[in-house]
């Protein structure tokens, strides 16, 4: 028989993990907006799609409408729709991560995209082109995510590659 436990330490006792949300943003063409981070940031030089880390009590579609518009200008509007989540068991040693990806629509011509300090340039891509890139995660996290827009579901991935 399991001795009861008082929830305060019950909680305390649950694995932990991460939140991040991500944006993915496409042109009329169906490229993908990525940044690429700068000089001095973890993953110089590797691109990636606009996000991280929630706030305390954030919500993830909250985190990736906000970090859309730290990191690029952008805002895109209150209702970006879920495309997937990834489970990553351990990034860079500080343990696991759920990575929430929605989906924040097509990005116009003619839209200024201002980059943060985070980030010194940004592009737009097609699969074929993402070959030529190094990427700060998985191309399989890209090509499931386009998947699922172009198939109008939800993904779910482990380590970038959908079960």
């Amino acid at each position: 028989m399991t001795e009861w436990v008082p929830r305060e330490k019950w909680i305390k006792s649950q694995p932990r993990a991460l939140l991040a949300s991500c944006v993915l943003m496409l042109d009329e063409r169906g490229r993908v907006l990525l940044l690429r981070y700068g000089p001095g940031r973890p993953d110089a030089g590797h691109w990636w799609l606009p996000g991280g880390m929630l706030d305390h009590g954030e919500d993830p579609r909250s985190a990736a409408r906000r970090e859309m518009r730290e990191e690029t200008g952008v805002d895109i509007g209150p209702g970006p729709a879920l495309l997937g989540v990834d489970h990553r068991a351990d990034v860079l040693g500080t343990g696991p991560v759920l990575d929430c990806y929605f989906h924040g629509g097509t990005l116009a011509v003619d839209t200024p995209v201002r980059l943060s300090a985070e980030h010194d340039r940004h592009g737009m891509f097609s699969l074929d082109e993402l070959q030529e890139l190094p990427l700060a995660i998985r191309r399989s996290t890209l090509t499931a995510l386009l998947g699922a827009v172009r198939g109008g579901g939800v993904v779910y991935l482990r380590e970038g590659v959908a079960l």
